[in-house]
């Protein structure tokens, strides 16, 4: 049965798939909420517009690992499941989810990341959340149950219908079970840095790392401030594995790069500080923004001039923009370059700004999915 909790909105507290179906089937407009970490994506920041007819399904108390058999790499939970809670279950048998999904600290939920497409640092080595998500049951705008995928690493059997789910944000269907490989998780790790001058010269090194034979577990250019300050522009790269041999391997990058090592405590601060977006200021807003080596440089010089904070992963492909004002004027400056970009923290009226592309397909798997229009477009 549903729980209804009294606000200015009914609310659907699913306990159970069938509690999902049901909503879906009865509702005539509906938003679905997971953690409430994204702020630009949830309610009830979403819900503080006038968004007539629309009620709120709330999968928080859909959660719970369903099966984990650490011998075969794979696991699967119900949508509300919080991250930490996979984190911690999986850490006890060495092993992780490789991308990195960031939020985990605040409390993201497994299919809210599935459903906003969020990859953390992890993604240079292993790929994103694409790669690692293997199968899933998910209900449609009629309120049927759809199983795509499998729950084994190996599978051919059908189509991938659950990756259309990544970055749906809701619009799709209601993610309520996935299923997704994990990997052994490195025992070490240690971090170089390098300062240089600008955004030009890290794309420079970056550039020169995109060739080397080091597994690179992650690669950051980090920009502090004002580009004028020394120090305030570095790359930061990651290596992971056995703690016997991985000094030796640092060592030897740091020769070839020029590097310095980062003290333990340091590195550990860094990365995690970059999975939670602590280098954030407060009331701004936090846009991902997938970019290329070619446009980063007069990406980064743009948000340099309007006094943006940012950081660029995955070799330089994804900046992380922290934006203090208007996020219009973000957009239309993003579409100057071509760029889009997804605001993930902060308030706004659609959390797509800039290009959007592949609108017309968008809109035809839309209306296969969700044919009388009930889940929320936001965008």
């Amino acid at each position: 049965m549903f729980v209804l909790v009294p606000e200015p909105v009914e609310i659907y507290a699913a306990r159970s798939v069938a509690d999902v179906q049901a909503a879906v089937a009865n509702a005539a407009r509906l938003l679905v909420r997971g953690g409430g970490t994204k702020t630009a994506l949830s309610w009830p920041a979403t819900l503080s517009r006038p968004l007539a007819g629309v009620d709120v399904l709330d999968l928080s108390h859909l959660a719970g690992i369903l099966e984990y058999n650490p011998g075969e790499f794979v696991l699967t939970a119900l949508g509300g499941t919080p991250l930490a809670t996979i984190e911690a279950e999986l850490a006890q048998h060495g092993q992780y989810l490789p991308f990195n999904p960031p939020l985990a600290a605040r409390g993201a939920t497994l299919g809210g990341t599935v459903a906003a497409g969020l990859s953390g640092a992890g993604r240079q080595r292993y790929g994103g959340l694409r790669d690692f998500f293997i199968g899933a049951r998910f209900v449609y705008g009629q309120g049927r149950l759809v199983r795509s995928g499998g729950k084994v690493v190996k599978n051919a059997a059908g189509f991938d219908q659950h990756k259309l789910l990544i970055g749906s944000l809701g619009r799709l269907g209601v993610l309520v079970e996935l299923s997704f490989k994990v990997f052994p998780q490195p025992p070490a790790y240690g971090t170089l840095r390098v300062d240089v001058a600008d955004a030009a010269a890290g794309v420079t090194v970056l550039r020169r790392l995109a060739t080397t034979r080091f597994d690179l577990e992650a690669l950051d250019l980090k920009i502090d401030g004002s580009a004028l300050v020394p120090g305030s522009v570095s790359i930061l790269v990651r290596l992971g594995g056995q703690a016997a041999v991985l000094p030796q391997r640092l060592q030897m990058l740091a020769a070839w790069l020029g590097a310095g090592v980062v003290d333990a405590e340091a590195e550990t601060e860094y990365w995690q500080a970059g999975d939670s977006f602590a280098w954030l200021p407060d009331a701004w807003s936090l846009v991902k923004t997938p970019t290329t080596l070619d446009r980063l440089t007069a990406l980064d010089a743009l948000l340099a001039a309007n006094g943006a904070a940012r950081r660029y992963c995955s070799g330089g492909n994804l900046a992380w923009i922290g934006w203090p004002g208007d996020l219009a004027d973000l957009g239309q400056h993003l579409a100057a370059l071509g760029l889009g970009g997804l605001v993930v923290l902060g308030s706004t009226e659609a959390p797509l700004i800039g290009v959007r592309q592949g609108q017309n397909l968008a809109a035809r798997v839309k209306a296969t999915l969700d044919p009388d229009n009930k889940f929320l477009a936001l965008v």
